[in-house]
């Protein structure tokens, strides 16, 4: 089967230093995307992470120090990865919680804008956890017969995304071949910040999920305790998140729209 696109959607998968979207760095990203008249477009990128990358993170994906120590850092191909994602909606395992995150997080790292504006986020690991409840490598076999080889290894997982997702589309009624309703279904919880800590009331307005905040609304804490928004921006949140936070107290102050 065809994915029914409006536009190019990308399917991407990153293998990391670790798992902490604030601090942990790409030490590869491969993208597989695909065009509304189904031609295939793909890029992978092994990156220096310029920090260690822990031992036992190596042998889960295989990627030692040694490995990236030529190759370019992120903020050296950000521009490059940003223009080929351009305009595109974004899909992966896990990757709302994770890969999208901490790709923002490189992507403000190196001065590159990212906005999530205009885009559709498709994860198949919750259509797949709302389903059946499982791993990739078992989302893989249960869904497409056949064991996945090379997992762990980006474009391996990549390209088991892809097929996953058009095997849950066939597999379930319920599940439509259609980019928006496809991204409805992969949030348990939309954000507005992707790492969590920013999401919507039933107004549409930003509200904290977290402290002892969690319920309120950000224009109320500015207006009541605009020293806990500042403490966010001097502490050690998430760029992204912080990045939100910053564009709400200049729509507040009428400085943007």
């Amino acid at each position: 089967m065809e994915l029914n696109l409006k536009k190019s959607i990308a399917f991407f998968d990153l293998e990391t230093t670790g798992i902490d979207v604030g601090n942990d760095r790409i030490v590869e990203i491969a993208i597989l995307k695909i065009n509304p008249n189904q031609s295939e477009e793909t890029k992978t990128y092994r990156i220096n992470p310029t920090v260690p990358i822990p031992k036992e993170t190596s042998k889960i994906h295989g990627i030692y120090d040694e490995d990236v120590k030529h190759a370019p850092t992120f903020k050296q191909v950000a521009k490059e990865i940003s223009k080929f994602i351009e305009g595109c909606d974004l899909a992966g395992y896990n990757s709302n919680r994770f890969d999208i995150p901490l790709l923002a997080e490189e992507f403000m790292r190196a001065d590159v804008d990212f906005s999530i504006k205009n885009r559709k986020f498709i994860d198949v690991q919750v259509i797949y956890h709302k389903k059946e409840q499982r791993t990739l490598s078992a989302a893989y076999k249960f869904y497409c017969k056949k064991e996945l080889e090379g997992a762990h290894g980006a474009m391996a997982d990549t390209l088991a995304t892809y097929e996953v997702l058009k095997s849950q589309i066939e597999m379930y009624e319920d599940v439509e071949n259609d980019i928006e309703k496809l991204s409805k279904i992969s949030y348990h919880q939309k954000t507005a910040d992707l790492a969590g800590r920013i999401g919507y009331n039933k107004k549409g307005e930003e509200i904290f999920l977290f402290s002892k905040h969690k319920g309120k609304t950000v224009e109320e804490i500015l207006d009541k305790e605009p020293g806990f928004v500042t403490w966010m921006l001097n502490s050690d949140f998430p760029l992204y998140t912080k990045k939100i936070l910053t564009e709400i107290k200049l729509r507040k102050s009428g400085l943007i729209k």
